[in-house]
This record gives structure tokens, sequence and C-alpha cells, in this order.
């Protein structure tokens, strides 16, 4: 498993890291506090609080490099 912070405070943001998690095989997760939620949903998103960075789990270490590299070229 691979962490990384993400900070997707807009509904575009939101809508990028989903269309990328989609493009991969692996199971995705989003953490902020105690809520974990399917990083493949955006509904599931829009339960946590955003208003600061989440943790995204990556359990797919074969892909997690190239899932880092396109959210870090899309969300900042």
């Amino acid at each position: 498993m691979v962490t990384q912070s993400v900070h997707i405070d807009t509904l575009d943001k939101i809508r990028s890291l989903v269309k990328i998690v989609n493009n991969h095989q692996g199971r995705f997760e989003l953490i902020s506090g105690s809520t974990h939620v399917n990083a493949r949903s955006a509904m599931g998103i829009f339960s946590l609080d955003i208003s600061r960075p989440v943790l995204l789990n990556i359990y797919n270490e074969d892909c997690a490099e190239e899932v880092i590299r396109e959210l870090s070229a899309t969300l900042n």
C-alpha cells in the first residue's frame, strides 16, 4: 500500500481524481479523520471534509507511481 496526501477542495479536482483512479486497476481509498470512502465514488468523496488535504491509499503498488504522477500534474 502507498499513501499520498491530496487536496481535492473543488468539484473539478474531485472529478479529476475519480477519473484518474478509474483509469487504473486496484483499490483506492480516501481517508479524512475516521471516515474512509472508495476513491472511485464522487458521492462518497462528498461525505468527506475536503477543506483540508485527505489521504489517498493506493493498494496496487504496480500503478501507484503513475497515479501519483498524474494526480500531481492535475491537482496542483
